[in-house]
């Protein structure tokens, strides 16, 4: 780039005038509206006498000067006319110019050449005029106004001419006796420069003068600029200050403390030993005042000591500025200090840890789940039953409506803290019966998936709990109102009743809510509900008629008829669901039922009568289900022929001794062992998690050789063994990392015209985030000079050339790389189409090349993330557009055509899945994020017919069209088969 260029420029080399330097300053574009002026008109502008007109005629000269004119008659100008102004915007516009301005003599090309030749070195000579502009300097260093003389010694700090800074010292130093503050503090700063840049010429006794600055001066921000210049240029005299006034630091103002800071890391790093120096300086740093300083304190103690002392003392202040600050940023980024506290220090935090669960009461939920993310990897056997009560009293606050913390947060915070909940029951089995009889309260509410997932899994993980959760969940099946919560509830029924007490209280719970078969709706009422609530719709209805008062006159009466509340309904849930048509809810009342009624045939002191009743109730619950599904219209109406599938197995299982024997055990056992070992599977899959997040060896220690194969020896030249042969000759074939960024780069490499074109055309496209980036090689395969040669894309799609490229002139034979960037707003496959124009000067023909498409991959936009299954469900009912790909594969095992959808679409799977099992069907969850935040869901079902082909559906689901139809497009193109391996 241009900045890095010049940057390179002042660094090799010291430039002729101060144009080739950086720039410090911006001007307004109103300046070159129309196009600048001539060097006499400018000339003839600066000798006005209206202000604004100098004004617009000096930012005219300075933006020409920028742009390379050379402008040699307006420095005189500026001196007669500009620099004995009182107006301060004009004298603001002077330092400006000055520091724009040639501040020396070209040198004659005969000096250029005698030091070309090896003679003496050119000698810089300043102009004549700048001893004029020296004197004008001076001037405003002793100007009476304050602000002029403080604006003047701002502008020094940008002046690296000995010969302008020379002259000005006297005066620089007289101003740090000024009365105002606002002089001094920038007289500091100019003597910093200036000792910085020619310390021993111009100013040697620099931090000895500022040293007796400082112990004279009483302002804040003086004292910090006096302050940074004894850091930068004599630490010893700094750290003599600070020890001197250690007690005071306090008073000195948040920016000096910063420097204290910075000034215990820089002498701390070179020399451990002077750590007893700082310590109480920066323990009296912990308790100040600014937010600031205090965590620069901490941050600053814990890179320097490791002992508990420190830690502790830092991680109190980092709980402190937690709890203290409102800034959500601030929250996070203390959060990430405590994190990478408790990597090492994680019983120090422990002792923390209720005063860290304290920012929960942030109404920002990412700062809640950092939090619970910080505070469960510390929880001990000590702690837990305060953690537990903090998060108890936390789930409770998420029902209350006058609570305004919790209008952002919502169910999504109340399932985080479910699962931190149920994270402390496994870890602390004793607290796992004190929390999950307050949890079940919630079955009702919109956690209540998350809730009843954590009591599936206590009641499995710990049989002496199950009869009183089991009650529990029979005494709140009632309010429980979605249909998933309802489904997962009858099969812990099912599974997990044992006992003939409970096998009977749970079957006249279920029967009772249930109901009476049939569960389909008379036409007649629902005729008669549907009139109930358009009528109830419609609102009250006015009616207005002429009236024959008492004494014979008129009136006319206006008469309101409200229509009549219905009563509320009393359907229990549980039939309500049924009769609206909830297939796969029934299938599953089905075999909870049976269950039921096979493990009480299993009890021998289970009464007979009793037993043969329940059966014949089942079967008729049975029969109603199938009813329903068959003459119900719902949205699972495709899910009839697998429900009456399974309630027949469920009937021949209670009515045929024969099915009964062989399907008992797979009804009352194989659903218990596989739930067991999802869960052993999770546990593991954690355990193996939480291995890779532990701190890795290191493969090179830091005092291990390093082979420089440039410095190498003659003797290893001639034939001895070279360590660096092996390594280098699996770093050149590839085989150390098949990705390596070689492959990749010619991976996004486009050729965009023919070999037999006048002009070859290829692009290196290179996407970042929102940004795309062409670099297109140009080569000129004709022996003729091609001008005004252009590039012309266009895009189709959702994106838009922010940068176009420009008009080129190429030589025969000859090459060159042209850059154009493009501007991305959403994940959407888009296409970038162009033509190239050129003109032959030896002919002068107009020549055009249409060039290939490039087509831009969604793999660049797509990223892995992952979701809790809730979410997912929510995400997947919300989003309105889908895309639904038939599975067309040569793949002929379930867990390969996984793997590789995953691997293609760069997707993350949220079903885990048992490598070993090697069933018929499979079923999975895939999950995405693009750069964008948009959300990208896929449900990949598959099935293995009999002839061993794979047979299915993808369904993939997204806010956005692009980003579904896209991803299709990808699926369709990768599912046929696995890539061939070279």
């Amino acid at each position: 780039s241009a900045a890095f260029v010049a940057l390179l420029v002042e660094i090799m080399t010291t430039p002729a005038n101060s144009n080739e330097s950086y720039c410090t300053f911006t001007l307004a574009l109103d300046v070159t509206a129309g196009g600048l002026p001539s060097e006499e008109e400018i000339a003839k502008d600066l000798e006005s006498n209206d202000t604004q007109v100098k004004k617009m005629a000096l930012k005219a000269a300075i933006m020409a000067m920028l742009g390379g004119e050379a402008m040699p008659r307006i420095l005189m100008q500026v001196i007669r006319f500009c620099i004995n102004s009182s107006d301060k915007q004009l004298k603001k516009l002077c330092m400006l110019y000055w520091e724009v301005v040639p501040k020396y003599q070209e040198p004659t090309s005969d000096q250029l050449l005698n030091a070309a030749a090896g003679g003496p070195p050119v000698q810089r000579k300043m102009l004549p005029e700048m001893l004029l502009v020296c004197n004008a300097l001076m001037n405003d260093l002793n100007h009476p106004n304050e602000y002029v003389r403080g604006s003047m010694l701002r502008f020094l700090c940008k002046v690296k001419d000995e010969e302008i800074l020379g002259p000005l010292m006297p005066s620089i130093k007289a101003c740090l006796q000024h009365r105002h503050p606002y002089v001094r503090k920038n007289a500091a700063l100019a003597i910093f420069h200036a000792h910085k840049l020619h310390g021993e010429a111009l100013i040697p006794d620099g931090p000895d003068l500022v040293e007796a600055f400082l112990q004279a001066e009483t302002d804040v921000a003086a004292r910090r600029n006096g302050f940074l210049m004894l850091l930068n240029q004599n630490e010893d005299l700094a750290i003599q200050f600070l020890a001197n006034n250690m007690d005071d630091v306090g008073k000195y103002g948040d920016g000096f403390a910063l420097l204290v800071l910075e000034l215990t890391r820089r002498v701390c790093r070179r020399d451990p030993t002077q750590k007893s120096r700082f310590v109480r300086v920066l323990f009296q740093m912990l308790s100040s005042d600014s937010a600031a300083v205090s965590y620069e304190a901490a941050w600053t103690l814990v890179s320097l000591s490791s002992s508990p002392t420190a830690v502790r003392a830092a991680a109190l202040t980092y709980t402190n500025l937690l709890n203290s600050q409102n800034d959500n940023n601030v929250q996070l980024i203390v959060l990430e200090r405590l994190e990478s506290l408790k990597k090492k220090h994680s019983k120090i935090l422990q002792e923390l840890l209720m005063d860290i669960l304290r920012a929960l009461s942030s109404p920002n939920p990412d700062i809640c789940k950092k939090v619970l993310d910080v505070s469960m990897d510390i929880v001990t056997s000590r702690n837990v039953a305060e953690v537990v009560t903090t998060l108890k009293r936390e789930v409770v606050k998420t029902t209350q409506d006058n609570d305004p913390t919790m209008e952002n947060k919502g169910v999504v915070y109340r399932n985080m803290l479910i699962r931190a909940i149920h994270a402390c029951a496994v870890k602390f089995p004793h607290v796992a019966e004190s929390v999950v009889h307050t949890l079940m309260d919630f079955l009702s509410g919109d956690g209540g998936m998350q809730v009843v997932i954590f009591v599936r899994a206590i009641v499995e993980q710990y049989p002496e709990l199950r009869p009183a959760l089991i009650a529990k969940l029979l005494s709140t099946m009632d309010d429980v109102t979605a249909s998933s919560v309802m489904c997962v509830c009858l099969w812990i029924l099912g599974e997990y009743c044992e006992t003939p007490d409970s096998i009977t209280e749970a079957f006249e719970t279920i029967t009772e809510q249930l109901g009476a078969p049939p569960f389909v709706v008379n036409k007649e009422d629902k005729e008669a509900k549907e009139k109930a609530m358009a009528s109830l719709a419609s609102g009250p209805k006015m009616v207005t008629k002429n009236v024959v008062l008492a004494d014979g006159t008129y009136a006319t009466q206006t008469v309101y008829s409200e229509t009549k509340t219905p009563e509320l309904d009393s359907t229990p849930h549980l039939r309500k669901m049924i009769v609206g048509g909830d297939v796969f809810l029934g299938s599953l009342l089905a075999s909870c039922l049976t269950k039921l009624c096979l493990r009480a045939g299993d009890l021998p002191e289970f009464d007979t009568v009793a037993l043969k009743k329940m059966t014949a109730d089942t079967i008729l619950i049975m029969c109603g289900v199938v009813k329903m599904a068959e003459v119900t219209v719902s949205a699972q109406r495709s899910s009839l022929a697998d429900c009456s599938e399974r309630i027949t197995l469920c009937c021949r299982a209670l009515l045929d001794p024969k099915a009964k024997e062989l399907l008992k055990p797979h009804l009352l056992e194989d659903g218990k062992k596989t739930f067991a070992q999802f869960l052993k599977t999770l546990k593991d899959k954690e355990i193996s998690e939480s291995k890779s997040k532990e701190v890795q060896v290191p493969t090179t220690q830091a005092d291990d050789l390093i082979h420089f194969r440039q410095l190498r020896s003659m003797a290893v030249q001639g034939g001895d063994v070279d360590l660096d042969d092996g390594s280098d000759l699996a770093r050149a074939t590839g085989y150390t990392d098949a990705n390596s960024m070689l492959s990749n780069q010619l991976n996004h490499v486009y050729q965009l015209s023919g070999f037999a074109d006048p002009v070859y055309a290829e692009a290196f496209v290179t996407v970042h985030d929102y940004d795309i980036v062409l670099e297109i090689l140009v080569i000129n395969r004709t022996p003729n000079t091609l001008a005004n040669l252009t590039v012309e894309l266009s895009t189709m799609g959702d994106m838009k050339i922010v940068e176009r490229p420009q008009a080129h002139t190429i030589g025969p034979l000859d090459q060159m790389t042209i850059r154009a960037s493009i501007k991305v707003s959403s994940t959407e496959t888009g296409h970038i189409f162009g033509t190239i124009v050129y003109e032959d000067t030896s002919t002068m023909e107009k020549g055009y090349i249409n060039l290939n498409d490039i087509h831009m991959d969604i793999m660049d936009y797509i990223r892995p993330a992952t979701c809790t299954d809730e979410m997912f469900r929510s995400m997947w009912a919300e989003f309105e557009w889908e895309n639904k790909v038939a599975i067309t594969t040569s793949i002929t095992d379930l867990m390969e055509f996984l793997n590789h959808i995953v691997d293609s679409t760069n997707m993350r799977c949220l079903t885990p899945h048992d490598s070993q099992d090697r069933g018929s069907f499979l079923a999975a969850n895939l999950y995405a994020r693009s750069v964008f935040g948009e959300d990208a869901l896929v449900n990949v079902s598959v099935e293995k017919k009999d002839d061993g082909k794979l047979a299915g559906y993808i369904r993939i689901r997204s806010k956005t069209q692009g980003i579904a139809l896209s991803l299709g497009d990808r699926i369709t193109s990768v599912q046929r088969g696995l890539p061939e391996t070279k």
